[in-house]
C-alpha cells in the first residue's frame, strides 16, 4: 500500500506541473499565432485534458462496457462545469466575451441538451448518431478557427523568444497530464478498493473525477495567472470533446446505452451547462461571478451527496 500512495502522489506531481508548462507553452503558441487564447483553450488544451477520458471511454467501448463510456463522459462534465469551473470563478471572476455569449457557450448547451436528449428517448447513441457527433464536432472546430479575431494588437506584438520551446511545453505539460492523471487515477482506485469501496462508487466518483483532474490543475494555474480565457476554453471544450468526439468515437465501436443514466443525471448534467449560459445574463454581466461560482459547487456537493445516499 505504500508504493500505491507513493506514485499517487507522483501523478500528482506530475499533473500540477503538467498544468503550468501547458499553460505557459500555449499561451505563447496563442500569442506567436495570432490565436485567441480561448481558442487555444478550446483546441489544444481541450483536446489535451480530454486524453484520459476518450482513454477510459474508448477502453470501455471496446470491451463492451458502455456504462463506463457514458457514465465516465456524464460524470466528467459535471465535474468540469460545477466544481472546477466553479472553483476556478471563486478564485476569480471568469470574464466571458461576446463570442463565448453568443457562439461558444450556446453550443456547449446545445451540444449537451442534443445528447440528453437521445440518451432519454433512443436510450442508446448508435452508430449513425456517433457519425453524427463528429461531424457537428469537425464543423464546430473549423468553425471557431476561422471566425477567431486572434489576440489584442498590443499582445500578439508580445515577443515569444523560442516558439519551439513553447511547443516543448505544451507536449511535456500533455504527457503529465495524462500520464500523472492515469497513475494518480489507477492508484486511488487500488487504495479505494483495498478499504471496500464498491466498484460503482469508484466509477461516478473516482474515475469521472479523476479524468478531469488535468482540466482542474489547467484551469486553477490558468485562473492564477489571469488568463480566464484559456480556462473558459479548456472547459467548454473538453466538455465539447467528451460527447461529440468521445462519445461520437465510442459509439463507432458499440452502440451506447444510456439505461444506467437515471433523471437526476442528466438533468444536473443539463443544469451544469444551463448555469454557465444564465450566468452571462446575472449579477456582473459578461462574467461569472464568484456568488454564482458558489451555487455550482453548492449544486456539485449536493449532486455527489445523492450519489453517496443513493449507492
Amino acid at each position: 500500500m505504500i508504493l500505491q500512495i507513493v506514485l499517487l502522489l507522483l501523478g500528482l506531481a506530475m499533473i500540477v506541473f503538467g498544468a503550468d508548462f501547458l499553460v505557459d507553452g500555449s499561451s505563447a503558441i496563442a500569442r506567436k499565432a495570432g490565436i485567441s487564447e480561448f481558442v487555444i483553450g478550446l483546441t489544444i488544451v481541450g483536446f489535451g485534458t480530454s486524453c484520459p477520458e476518450l482513454v477510459v471511454s474508448l477502453t470501455g467501448a471496446f470491451q463492451g462496457n458502455a456504462d463506463i463510456s457514458v457514465g465516465n463522459v456524464v460524470g466528467s462534465n459535471i465535474f468540469n462545469t460545477l466544481l472546477i469551473l466553479g472553483v476556478t470563478a471563486a478564485i476569480a471572476p471568469v470574464a466571458v466575451t461576446r463570442s463565448n455569449t453568443l457562439r461558444d457557450i450556446p453550443i456547449a448547451l446545445l451540444v449537451t441538451f442534443l445528447f440528453a436528449a437521445l440518451a432519454l428517448t433512443d436510450r442508446q447513441i448508435s452508430f449513425i448518431e456517433g457519425l453524427a457527433f463528429l461531424f457537428i464536432f469537425i464543423v464546430y472546430m473549423v468553425y471557431c478557427f476561422k471566425t477567431d479575431k486572434g489576440v489584442p494588437e498590443e499582445i500578439a506584438e508580445e515577443k515569444v523568444k523560442n516558439i519551439w520551446l513553447a511547443v516543448l511545453l505544451v507536449a511535456a505539460g500533455l504527457a503529465g497530464l495524462v500520464f500523472g492523471g492515469r497513475l494518480f487515477v489507477n492508484n486511488a482506485i487500488f487504495l479505494a478498493r483495498t478499504v471496500g469501496v464498491s466498484d460503482k462508487f469508484i466509477a461516478v466518483t473516482l474515475l469521472a473525477g479523476g479524468t478531469s483532474f488535468p482540466e482542474l490543475a489547467t484551469c486553477i494555474v490558468a485562473a492564477g495567472k489571469k488568463k480566464d480565457q484559456l480556462a473558459l476554453g479548456n472547459i467548454l471544450g473538453s466538455n465539447v470533446f467528451n460527447i461529440l468526439l468521445i462519445l461520437g468515437s465510442s459509439a463507432l465501436v458499440i452502440p451506447l446505452s444510456t439505461l444506467s443514466l437515471t433523471w437526476v443525471d442528466l438533468g444536473v448534467l443539463l443544469a451544469s451547462a444551463a448555469l454557465v449560459w444564465l450566468w452571462t445574463y446575472t449579477g456582473k454581466r459578461n462574467q461569472i461571478d464568484r456568488w454564482e461560482a458558489f451555487v455550482m459547487l453548492a449544486l456539485f456537493v449536493g449532486y455527489y451527496m445523492w450519489l453517496t445516499f443513493k449507492l
